[in-house]
């Protein structure tokens, strides 16, 4: 199995994803967007997982590789790759499907909890009613059409998303590891505003193992899902 991820930031890598695919022998590639790298052909690849950054998928302008990507997602799409957004991935499959991303009222950086969807009942990856995960975002977005919602939090309705059986999209980063979280806080986390759903940067490092591994956790079956390599008992 083939396995690519666009990257935006040199600090935004695929953390836990990585260690995931190895255990399961996917031949990995991916394209560093920020590097002006150019996007794969589709054929070669069976999941695609876009990665977050700092950038809004609204600054086409400043940075004109975003048209070209929100193209090749679309493309994706229709040929129904198995695809994993997160953060900004998540933002731009929906711009990708002509949907709004904007401010959100709150600023989301740090550890909060997320509330998963029980009161759907269909045929839809299951988040826990009560997680705590990694935040890192100012934005959020419009639902795709046809799109499950599967999680929200107090600060942001919009948390996680499913379209069909191979399309997730996540505002929150379940592939956390303590380096990733480091790089994150290194890159942008030196004057984070105080606010209600912004933490420090001590507190953002000061994660407990358990929490930490709980999201891990979640991250592993959600990827077992996405590719269905789910353990049937």
């Amino acid at each position: 199995m083939r396995a690519h991820y666009l990257q935006h930031a040199p600090f935004e890598g695929l953390g836990k994803i990585e260690d995931w695919l190895e255990s399961h022998d996917y031949v990995v590639s991916s394209t560093h967007l920020y590097r002006n790298e150019s996007l794969p052909d589709l054929a070669e690849i069976d999941l695609l997982v876009v990665m977050g950054g700092p950038m809004s998928v609204n600054d086409e302008e400043q940075l004109p590789w975003l048209r070209e990507e929100k193209a090749f997602i679309r493309e994706a799409l229709t040929r129904d790759k198995q695809i994993l957004g997160i953060c900004l991935g998540a933002q731009l499959i929906a711009s990708a499907l002509g949907q709004r991303v904007y401010a959100n009222a709150q600023q989301e950086i740090g550890w909060f909890p997320v509330q998963g969807n029980t009161h759907y009942n269909g045929a839809a990856f299951h988040i826990p009613e009560h997680i705590t995960v990694l935040h890192w975002h100012g934005e959020t977005f419009d639902l795709p059409h046809g799109a499950v919602p599967l999680a929200s939090s107090v600060a942001c309705q919009n948390q996680a998303f499913q379209l069909g059986r191979s399309v997730i999209g996540l505002q929150f980063h379940l592939e956390a590891t303590p380096a990733l979280v480091a790089g994150f806080v290194e890159a942008e986390g030196r004057a984070l505003p105080e606010t209600e759903f912004v933490q420090t940067s001590t507190a953002i490092l000061n994660i407990e193992d358990q929490v930490l591994q709980a999201s891990n956790k979640l991250l592993t079956s959600l990827l077992e899902y996405l590719t269905n390599t789910e353990k049937k008992v």
